[in-house]
């Protein structure tokens, strides 16, 4: 039995998985609110009370970046050490791993019905990588060294934004107003989209239909903001999506040249399936693309959305059977 789980900073999902034939089966699963707990450990212990199996091995997926076992949460004000979670939940040992990495990692479980084609390119053997806005934005890749892949992780959401076009300077300039360091993840996520917005607003681009800053105040921001653009009722969000989709479009792009990733791009996150009807456009691909003499090479990069929100739980899960494996493998 094994425990995987998928540590966001709005939800943890936790699930069991038994190991079938090569294939993984979900056996239960649930999802708790990440910031009503005070740690990981608690989360986990409840899921284990109310839950009648105990697992044999576990991996939780983490939005953070993870060194020596040891991971501060990106968008959470916890501190993650795998021994010390191991005590906790009375296991054995745990491991931690990037909740990107994570994700990566359930590629290799991912059939042709949880993919979304953004281009008509085939997929082709070699490199691999994953981006994903949520709460925060996430990336890794997937080294092919021959015969399978193997993953990594990394923290290029915090690298620097590099706009595109005037437009896109401008907002550079609007947040280095508000924050010390103008990372991607300050526009390529959530609580970005509602940074668009608001420097959008600011600008005067569009009026803003009565009564909309009231519902930003009270609730989902992010999701009030996309869903006006998408239902085509706010002028102002569906100026902002666009810019927003323009930037992601534009750092995928910047992903697959740093990976080299001509085995393919993939857009995970708990985003990207919600405006997949805005991905399939032609606003990210143009901007995918738009890599000057690099453009032949990025032509040829297969573009999907990952639409199953259990990729990253196969992830730790898939992380977790091949590690116990390699580790019975060196005992015997």
């Amino acid at each position: 039995m094994i425990l995987a789980g998928d540590i966001g900073g709005t939800n943890a999902r936790l699930a069991f998985f038994e190991s079938q034939n090569g294939h993984l089966r979900m056996v239960s699963e649930r999802v708790y609110p990440s910031r009503e707990y005070s740690d990981l450990g608690a989360i986990v212990s409840k899921f284990l009370a109310e839950s009648a199996a105990r697992p044999e091995v576990a991996c939780f997926g983490i939005a953070g970046p993870v060194h020596n076992g040891r991971v501060e949460t990106s968008n959470l004000p916890w501190i993650i050490e795998q021994e010390r979670l191991a005590k906790q939940i009375q296991l054995p040992a745990t491991l931690l791993i990037n909740d990107l990495e994570a994700s990566a990692w359930g590629i290799g479980a991912l059939g042709a019905q949880d993919l979304v084609s953004l281009n008509r390119v085939e997929p082709s053997v070699g490199n691999q990588a994953v981006i994903a806005p949520g709460t925060g934005l996430g990336e890794a890749g997937l080294f092919w060294n021959g015969s399978q892949h193997e993953v990594f992780a990394c923290e290029g959401g915090h690298a620097d934004f590099a706009p595109q076009g005037d437009l896109q300077i401008e907002l550079l300039r609007f947040l280095a107003s508000r924050y010390e360091h103008v990372s991607y993840e300050r526009v390529l996520s959530g609580p970005g989209l509602v940074n668009v917005y608001e420097f959008l607003r600011g600008n005067g681009r569009a009026d803003e239909p009565a009564g909309f800053a009231g519902q930003l105040a009270d609730g989902d921001a992010a999701a009030a903001i996309s869903h006006c653009a998408l239902n085509c009722t706010n002028p102002l969000a569906e100026q902002a999506l666009d810019l927003w989709i323009s930037v992601y479009g534009a750092e995928a792009g910047n992903l697959a040249l740093k990976a080299m990733a001509t085995g393919g791009i993939f857009l995970g996150g708990g985003i990207s399936p919600k405006i997949l009807a805005k991905l399939t456009g032609p606003l990210f691909m143009r901007a995918f693309l738009d890599k000057g003499r690099l453009r032949p090479l990025l032509e040829t990069v297969a573009v999907q959305v990952i639409t199953n929100d259990k990729a990253g739980l196969l992830g730790a899960a898939r992380c977790a059977a091949v590690k116990s494996s390699e580790a019975r493998v060196g005992v015997l």
